[in-house]
């Protein structure tokens, strides 16, 4: 290989390696994600990396940021669109048709796994980031939606930061609340769409209610002395709303209403919430759902009620401590130039009864203490070949310095907390 030639070994921009702490530290979210949802009796569903297109675009619609700016398309060989999941609840959705989950409702889902979005990379938002979320099917009542939100706190507990975030929730309404709104903010708007941003200028008269969710100053101004949606619930709209609140009160669970808390598709309805974490600035948002009843019917299914949530384990991983890093309890290392075939079946016979065991073979032995010193290993175990070690091994106290000479079946019940 030339010069010219020579591969460049860094990531794609937007897309990282996860190694040592860092990979421990997403793996053990994830293990608290799939106990968690276990307890609550969700299925895990996983789903493929690659999508039809269309999964994506009848799911998100055109005029969707995720559509329009940051998705992973190509063509395969035979000429067909496929997507990068950039989020997992199409996903399911047409996992849920496609092994007709549907025909027994209800259905709790559960998914973990990388999305790709092409956007700027910044703290806690990559290119290629990881997402664990929930699914319930087949149920519209607002205790429902209490369900949800009480797996989402259970989870934000069980992970450390439910006391550092704030809960935020709001209501879309029904449809008919939905749309009565959606006229009044594009009359309230349309006089001043000059002054909007590019984006919102674009979502006026398709995706009116991302503009809600608008960070620019600008939209701020525009916005002000809009009324709430609230103002224009149906009263079983409203009282949908008010039942999972009294849930919430009910369960202890503290919450905030924001009314600026929306989703931009039609098919969202009634309850929308964000848990958002105080340390971590305008990147705060560590776990997002809502309800969204008329999804399975648009992609083609029956008209079935779904609620559900997703957290990102990167925004997790910068609010949260990774875990203490755990060397191996013991280290099986050859002396006197013996093969190493004898330190690898002592090693086995450790990972037999649950101890993690690693056999360092190669350098110097004063270079072998050195690095197991330095890593924190807690014991060596030295197997020797001269006729004064046939049948036995030395067993070092790695923080004491003791040493003690026993056959291997001691050594492995030693290291089981059996007696010296």
């Amino acid at each position: 290989m030339t010069e010219g030639d020579r591969l460049d070994v860094q990531p794609v921009r937007g897309m990282r390696d996860y190694v040592g702490v860092e990979g421990a530290h997403l793996l053990s979210l994830l293990a608290v994600f799939w106990e968690q949802v276990a307890l609550f009796g969700y299925t895990p569903c996983l789903t493929p990396l690659l999508e039809e297109a269309g999964v994506f675009f009848r799911s998100l619609g055109e005029s969707s940021d995720v559509i329009s700016k940051e998705m992973y398309t190509l063509l395969d060989r035979g000429g067909d669109p496929l997507v990068l999941r950039p989020e997992g609840t199409a996903g399911i959705v047409r996992a849920l048709l496609s092994n007709r989950l549907h025909q027994d409702m209800p259905a709790h889902l559960a998914y973990a796994g990388p999305m790709f979005r092409y956007e700027r990379p910044q703290k806690g938002r990559l290119r290629q980031f990881h997402q664990v979320g929930v699914e319930h099917f087949g149920d519209a009542s607002p205790e429902a939606d209490v369900e949800s939100l009480l797996l989402s706190w259970r989870f934000l507990t069980a992970v450390g930061i439910a006391g550092d975030s704030c809960l935020q929730i709001n209501t879309l309404g029904d449809p008919e609340s939905r749309a009565a709104f959606r006229q009044c903010l594009i009359d309230h708007l349309t006089p001043v769409a000059h002054t909007l941003s590019a984006d919102s200028q674009r979502r006026l008269h398709t995706n009116p209610l991302r503009i809600l969710d608008s960070k620019d100053l600008a939209d701020h101004q525009a916005l002000i002395g809009v009324p709430s949606l609230q103002d224009f619930l149906t009263p079983s709209a409203r009282d949908h709303f008010d039942r999972v609140c009294a849930g919430l009160k009910a369960l202890g669970m503290p919450f905030e209403i924001n009314p600026r808390i929306v989703r931009g598709l039609d098919y969202y309805v009634h309850t929308t919430f964000e848990w958002v974490h105080g340390g971590l600035g305008a990147q705060g948002t560590v776990l997002a759902g809502g309800r969204y009843d008329g999804l399975v019917r648009t992609m083609g299914g029956p008209d079935l009620a779904g609620v559900g949530w997703a957290a990102g384990l990167e925004r997790l991983m910068l609010a949260t401590f990774p875990p203490a890093p755990s060397p191996p309890c013991v280290v099986v290392m050859p002396e006197d130039e013996a093969p190493p075939f004898g330190a690898h079946q002592l090693a086995d016979a450790f990972r037999h009864v649950g101890i993690s065991a690693m056999v360092w073979a190669e350098g110097s032995m004063k270079k072998r203490m050195k690095k197991a010193a330095q890593r924190g290993i807690p014991h060596v175990v030295f197997v020797g070949q001269a006729p004064e070690h046939t049948g036995t091994v030395r067993l070092k106290i790695m923080a004491t310095g003791q040493q003690y000479t026993l056959s291997p079946a001691q050594a492995v019940t030693v290291l089981t907390g059996g007696a010296l």
